[in-house]
């Protein structure tokens, strides 16, 4: 019997809401820019150098393509499940020197492991806004994959839409996504009221596959798995 991950991630499947979600939220992110730098100094400062990398529910790849600018002899693992989303990285990365492979799986079921294992351990493992979608319990399950997938004294890197503690946050967070939305939106002639991007914004596609967890207690988890130097290293309200 084929395992069937717990969440109905059949939305992804569908290329209009890929391409939006691709074209109009991702692209908007606040503080991309600086998130990824974020991201680029901790692999610096723990990784001597870096052979390889998984990039895990990769969306256009812009992690991973970061990573790979930087470390340019390093083989890259791309897997998410969206045939959308992979058509996106392929075209947004260059292989032609055939260092990157690109894995259309679900890592909703344990079995993306072993499809990904054949580059592993890995010295570097990043996801952006993807294992938010996974129950608590699969998140957990996930981290250990990830675990199980780094060489020692690798890092794995969690770019990531978490629950907020409080209303507040969560109201500041979406007011600046919103803000951030209308600017990208502005700035490529794409003519649209504040108040239209506000509508589009509650109201999106996507927005039911949402399973936030907080900061702490996914720290708790990964330093149970036995992660090491756990910590929130950027966050936004």
């Amino acid at each position: 019997m084929s395992q069937k991950s717990p969440v109905d991630y059949s939305i992804w499947e569908n290329n209009e809401v890929a391409q939006n979600f691709l074209e109009g939220v991702r692209a908007a992110i606040p503080l991309a820019a600086t998130q990824i730098d974020c991201l680029l100094r901790l692999i610096r400062l723990t990784q001597p150098e870096v052979k390889s990398f998984l990039d895990l529910g990769f969306g256009n790849g812009i992690l991973g393509k970061a990573i790979a600018q930087q470390y340019p002899n390093a083989q890259g693992v791309f897997v998410d499940l969206s045939p959308a989303m992979l058509e996106a990285a392929q075209k947004n990365i260059d292989n032609s020197q055939g260092k990157y492979h690109f894995l259309l799986q679900d890592f909703g079921v344990p079995k993306w492991r072993d499809r990904a294992k054949f580059a592993a351990p890995f010295d570097v493992i990043v996801s952006g806004f993807a294992i938010h979608h996974q129950p608590d319990l699969r998140k957990q399950e996930i981290y250990q994959e990830i675990h199980d997938l780094l060489k020692n004294k690798g890092i794995f890197l969690n770019l990531e839409h978490t629950a907020s503690r409080s209303i507040l946050g969560e109201q500041a967070f979406d007011e600046l996504f919103v803000d951030a939305l209308y600017s990208y939106h502005k700035e490529n002639n794409h003519h649209q009221s504040r108040e239209k991007i506000d509508q589009q914004y509650y109201n999106r596609h996507d927005k039911n596959a949402n399973i936030l967890a907080l900061v702490e207690q996914q720290c708790i988890w990964l330093r149970e798995i036995g992660f090491v130097d756990v910590d929130c290293f950027m966050k936004i309200f």
